[in-house]
C-alpha cells in the first residue's frame, strides 16, 4: 500500500504533462506551410527555420528532404501516432511523400523497406517494377494510382518534354525497419552517389557473380551520377558489334582482360563502401556507355531467370498475361461513389484495385464546390490522411469529449490527418472549389458514419429515445433533423450579403403591417 502511495505522484505528474502537451498542441494556430509555385512542393522558409510550427494539432508539418539531386527531389511528411506520445504504436502510421522529377529524368532502380502507393498529380511517368519475378512496365497519366510492394525493385522515368512530374505517395511505416529516415532505400543502380548495394561486395565476389572481368565491372561502378534522380535519354543505343570488337582488340585480349587489368588512365577499382571512393575513371566513359555496360552485365545474371526475357518483353509491349500485374487505377476516370450539385467523392479499396489488399490501405478523392461542406462524419475503420490538391478550405476535428480539437484553414500542399473514430468535416472556401486527395489505413469498405444530413445516423435512429438523449421534444427534434434534405455534401450557408439582404427583407415585411395600421388609424 505504501509503495502504491509513493508511485502515485510521479504517475499523476506524467499524466498532467501529457494532457498539457495535448491541450497546447490543440490551441496552436499558424500561417502558411506549403508554397505552391510552378507546381513545386517545398516548405516555406519559415518552416525550414523552425518558425512555422504553430499549426493545428492534426496538420502534419514534419518535412524531411530525403532525396535532392540534379533531376528532382523527394520530400516526406512524417505521420504520427495517436495519442502523440505513443511512439511505440505503429498501427495506422503512414508517411506522405512528394516526388518531383524534371523532364527527361530517371529515378534509378531501387527497392524500399516500405510499400508505396503512387498517385500522379501532374505529368506522365513510366514505371518499371518486379512483379512475380517478371519486369512490368506501366505508363502512368494524371490521376493514376499504382502500388509497389516493399522489397520490389522499381524505377521511374519522366519522359515528358517540358512537363514536370509530380507524384504523391503513401509510405507504409508498418513494413519499415523502424529507425532513422521515414524509409530506407536500397539502390540497385547508381555509382558513387548513391552507391549501388551491389558495389559493397568484394571484387572477387562480383567478378564471379557477373562472370565478368575487373575492367568490365569498373566501367559500371566507377562513373559518378548526379544523385538518385538523373537526366536520362531513352534513345541511347549500345555500340555496334564492330565497335565492341574493336575495343576488345585495343585492350589486347579480344574483350577478355586479365584479372586486375584496367584501362589506361583509370584509377584502381574500389567498390562503394570500401575505401574513400575518390578514384574515378579517366572520364572517357559517359553515362550512355555506362548504361549499356550495366544492361549487359545484369543480363548475364538475370537474363535466363524466371522464364527468360520473353515474359518481360511481353509485359514491356503491354500484352497482359494471365495472372500478370494489374493495370493502374485512374481516379478521374472512375465513376464517383457519390455526387450531387455540391460536389463528388471517389473512394477506392481492395475491391476496385486488388493490390491495395496487401498493404491494407485505401485511396480517396473529394471535390467540393465553392462554399459547400462534406458533412460531419466518422471513420469507424481507418485513420485518414489528406493532401490538398487545389483551392482552399477548412478542416474541423472534434475530440471524444465533444470539444473542438482543430479548426484550420488549409491550402494546396497542406497535409492533414484524422485519427480513427474522431468526428470531422471539411468546408470549401467561398472563393472557389476545394479538392483534396488522400489515403486511409484500411483496404476494406470504410462505410463512414455521417452524423448530420439526409442519410445520417441521427436520421436513421430518429425516435423518442434519441430525442430524449438531447433533452428535446420528439416533434421539435424530428423537425430539426429533417430540415437538411441533402446527404453527405451540403450546400453553402448564406453569406454576409445574403444575410443582410434577408434581414432587410424581413424588416420591410415587419414594417408593412405597422404602416397599414397607422393609415387605418388616421
Amino acid at each position: 500500500m505504501d509503495r502504491l502511495t509513493v508511485m502515485a505522484p510521479p504517475l499523476l505528474v506524467l499524466l498532467l504533462l501529457l494532457l498539457s502537451r495535448c491541450s497546447a498542441a490543440a490551441s496552436r494556430r499558424g500561417g502558411g506551410w506549403w508554397e505552391e509555385g510552378e507546381g513545386e512542393w517545398r516548405p516555406s522558409e519559415e518552416e525550414e527555420k523552425g518558425k512555422g510550427k504553430g499549426r493545428g494539432l492534426f496538420l502534419l508539418h514534419r518535412v524531411e528532404k530525403v532525396v535532392e539531386s540534379e533531376g528532382g527531389q523527394v520530400r516526406v511528411v512524417r505521420g504520427q501516432p495517436w495519442p502523440p506520445a505513443s511512439f511505440a504504436c505503429r498501427e495506422g502510421l503512414m508517411h506522405i511523400g512528394f516526388i518531383t522529377m524534371e523532364p527527361k529524368t530517371l529515378f534509378v532502380p531501387q527497392y524500399l523497406d516500405s510499400s508505396i502507393t503512387l498517385f500522379v498529380q501532374r505529368g506522365e511517368a513510366k514505371v518499371g517494377y518486379i512483379h512475380k519475378d517478371e519486369l512490368v512496365e506501366r505508363k502512368l497519366k494524371m490521376g493514376d494510382v499504382l502500388h509497389i510492394d516493399a522489397g520490389s525493385t522499381f524505377y521511374m522515368v519522366n519522359p515528358g518534354k517540358g512537363q514536370r512530374l509530380q507524384i504523391i505517395c503513401s509510405v507504409d511505416a508498418s513494413d519499415s525497419l523502424g529507425f532513422g529516415p521515414p524509409y530506407q532505400a536500397f539502390f540497385l543502380g547508381g555509382a558513387g552517389d548513391p552507391a549501388s548495394v551491389i558495389a559493397g561486395f568484394g571484387p572477387k565476389t562480383l567478378t564471379r557473380a557477373f562472370n565478368a572481368t575487373y575492367d568490365e565491372l569498373a566501367r559500371i561502378l566507377l562513373p559518378r551520377t548526379g544523385g538518385p534522380i538523373v537526366y536520362y535519354t531513352a534513345d541511347a543505343e549500345p555500340e555496334s558489334g564492330a565497335a565492341e570488337e574493336e575495343r576488345g582488340q585495343v585492350d589486347g585480349h579480344d574483350g577478355v582482360l586479365d584479372r586486375g587489368a584496367r584501362r589506361e588512365g583509370a584509377g584502381a577499382w574500389v567498390p562503394g563502401g570500401r575505401g574513400d571512393g575518390g578514384d574515378e575513371c579517366g572520364g572517357s566513359d559517359d553515362a550512355r556507355e555506362a548504361t549499356w555496360w550495366w544492361t549487359k552485365l545484369v543480363n548475364r545474371v538475370v537474363g535466363g531467370a524466371a522464364g527468360g526475357g520473353g515474359a518481360a518483353e511481353a509485359n514491356r509491349k503491354g500484352k497482359k498475361k494471365k495472372g500478370g500485374a494489374p493495370e493502374p487505377y485512374n481516379l478521374y476516370d472512375s465513376e464517383p461513389g457519390f455526387r450531387n450539385a455540391y460536389g463528388w467523392t471517389v473512394s477506392v479499396d481492395k475491391h476496385q484495385y486488388e493490390p491495395l489488399k496487401h498493404p491494407d490501405i485505401g485511396v480517396y478523392l473529394v471535390n467540393l464546390t465553392a462554399g459547400s461542406m462534406l458533412a460531419p462524419h466518422v471513420n469507424p475503420r481507418a485513420t485518414e490522411y489528406g493532401v490538398v490538391l487545389g483551392g482552399e478550405g477548412t478542416v474541423q476535428v472534434v475530440f471524444p469529449n465533444g470539444s473542438l480539437a482543430m479548426s484550420e484553414v488549409v491550402r494546396p500542399g497542406d497535409v492533414f490527418w484524422i485519427p480513427r473514430y474522431f468526428p470531422f468535416c471539411q468546408v470549401a472556401a467561398r472563393a472557389g472549389p476545394f479538392e483534396f486527395f488522400g489515403f486511409t489505413t484500411s483496404a476494406r469498405r470504410n462505410r463512414p458514419q455521417f452524423l448530420v444530413g439526409a442519410s445520417s445516423v441521427l436520421r436513421t435512429m430518429l425516435g423518442p429515445e434519441i430525442a430524449a438523449a438531447f433533452g428535446a421534444r420528439e416533434k421539435e427534434f424530428s423537425k430539426l433533423v429533417r430540415a437538411q434534405r441533402e446527404a453527405l455534401i451540403m450546400p453553402s450557408s448564406p453569406g454576409k450579403e445574403e444575410e443582410e439582404h434577408g434581414k432587410k427583407g424581413r424588416e420591410k415585411e415587419e414594417s408593412l403591417p405597422m404602416v397599414v395600421e397607422q393609415a387605418a388609424a388616421e
